[in-house]
C-alpha cells in the first residue's frame, strides 16, 4: 500500500485521530511526546501516524545527551537516601557525569512520579534516570521507552516489566539470616514487623522469616506477624500489640532499622530491656543502628553498592551494551551488635 505523502495533501491530525479512534487532543499528546497517555492508546496513535505518513515537526532536543544522570528519591530527610546518593555520586564521578537529584517526586500514592515531571525531563535532557523506591505505572514505562531514555530501578516497590533494569538486595536470604541468628540463641517465640504488605522487599523479608522458622520445625504464628509500613511510629504501635498478647514474643525481627527504633521505644515504655528481656534485630544497617543503645544487630544491605551498580548498568545501556542480567540481587550480611541475647530464663 502506498503511504500518504506529507505536504499540503498529507493527513491532518484529525485524520490520524479518526484512524486511531481517539480524540484530536489525545493524538496531539502522542505527537508532542506527552506522558499522560495510556500505553495502548499511544501504540494505536503511533501506528496510525506511521501508516498515514504523518510528518511530525522536529523537536528541539540535543543531539547528544548531557553529561547528567537523574536520581529520583522519595525524600532527602533520611539516611537511606543519603547512602543511595553517595553510591550514585561516586560512580557518576568515575564516569565523568554529574548527578541531578529530584526529591519528593514519588510522594504521590503508590510512590509514582508526579504528573508532568517526565515531560520536563524530556525538555531538559538526561543521560539516564535512576528511580529509588519508586513504582512506575505502565504509562511511565511506555513514555520512557518512547523517548529512549535509559533508566533503572533501585529497590523497586514492585517487579518492573521484563527488560527493565532493577537492582535490589537479597531480601529473603537476609531475613532468614536474622531469624536463624535468633533461633541459634534459643528463641522460638519470634515476631516479625514487616513494611508494606504489597512492597516486594517487605514480602521477601517476611517470606524469609517464615522460611527460617519452618526449616527449624516451628510453625509461624499468625499473631506474631505485623506490618508497620516502614514507619517508626507504626512499629511502636505494633510492638504494643505484640506485647499485649497472652504469650508475647521473646524476640522481634523488624524489617527495617527505623521500625526497629520504634520497637526500642515501645519496649522502653513497657519497662522491658533490650536484650535482657527482648532481643531485637533490624534490617538495613543505617547509621542510626550504631547510634542507639544498645547498638542494633541488623542485616546490612549494600545501599551504596546497589546504587552504583544500577548506574554502571545504566551507562552500559546508553553505550549500547546490555548488561548480562537485568535483575541484579546483591548479597546481605548479618551485623551482630548488642541487641540480641538468649531468651530470659526458661520461658518459652
Amino acid at each position: 500500500m502506498t503511504r500518504t505523502e506529507p505536504g499540503p495533501a498529507g493527513p491532518t491530525l484529525a485524520v490520524v485521530a479518526r484512524a486511531a479512534a481517539v480524540s484530536i487532543p489525545t493524538a496531539s499528546k502522542v505527537v508532542n511526546g506527552r506522558e499522560d497517555v495510556a500505553p495502548d492508546t499511544r501504540r494505536r496513535v503511533t501506528e496510525a501516524l506511521d501508516a498515514l505518513g504523518y510528518v511530525r515537526r522536529p523537536r528541539l532536543t540535543p543531539r547528544q545527551p548531557p553529561p547528567v544522570v537523574d536520581l529520583v528519591v522519595h525524600s532527602l530527610d533520611n539516611t537511606w537516601s543519603g547512602a543511595v546518593l553517595r553510591g550514585v555520586e561516586e560512580a557518576a564521578h568515575q564516569a565523568g557525569l554529574e548527578v541531578m537529584v529530584s526529591a519528593g517526586l514519588t510522594r504521590t500514592r503508590g510512590g509514582r512520579p508526579e504528573r508532568g515531571w517526565l515531560d520536563r525531563l524530556a525538555l531538559r535532557g538526561t543521560s539516564g534516570v535512576l528511580f529509588n523506591l519508586a513504582e512506575l505505572t505502565p504509562t511511565h514505562h511506555a513514555w520512557l521507552e518512547q523517548h529512549r531514555i535509559p533508566y533503572a530501578m533501585i529497590d523497586p516497590v514492585a517487579d518492573p516489566p521484563p527488560g527493565v533494569l532493577a537492582v535490589r538486595a537479597a531480601n529473603e536470604r537476609g531475613a532468614r539470616s536474622a531469624v536463624e541468628h535468633l533461633l541459634a540463641l534459643g528463641h522460638i517465640r519470634i515476631a516479625v514487623i514487616g513494611g508494606y504488605r504489597r512492597k516486594q522487599c517487605s514480602g521477601a523479608r517476611v517470606a524469609g522469616y517464615r522460611a527460617a522458622l519452618t526449616a527449624a520445625g516451628l510453625r509461624p504464628r499468625p499473631e506474631y506477624v505485623r506490618y508497620a509500613n516502614f514507619a517508626t511510629d507504626l512499629a511502636r504501635e505494633r510492638t504494643h500489640e505484640l506485647f499485649a498478647l497472652e504469650k508475647p514474643p521473646t524476640a522481634v525481627f523488624a524489617c527495617s532499622d527505623p521500625m526497629a527504633l520504634g520497637v526500642y521505644q515501645a519496649l522502653a515504655a513497657l519497662g522491658l530491656r533490650v536484650p535482657r528481656d527482648v532481643s531485637v534485630v533490624g534490617f538495613d544497617d543505617l547509621p542510626e543502628a550504631e547510634w542507639v543503645t544498645p547498638a542494633l544487630t541488623t542485616v546490612r544491605q549494600p545501599l551504596g553498592e546497589m546504587a552504583a551498580t544500577a548506574l554502571r548498568q545504566l551507562l552500559r545501556i546508553r553505550e549500547g551494551r546490555m548488561p548480562p542480567g537485568v535483575r541484579t540481587e546483591l548479597p546481605t550480611r548479618l551485623v551482630e551488635r548488642h541487641s540480641t541475647a538468649p531468651p530470659p530464663g526458661a520461658s518459652v
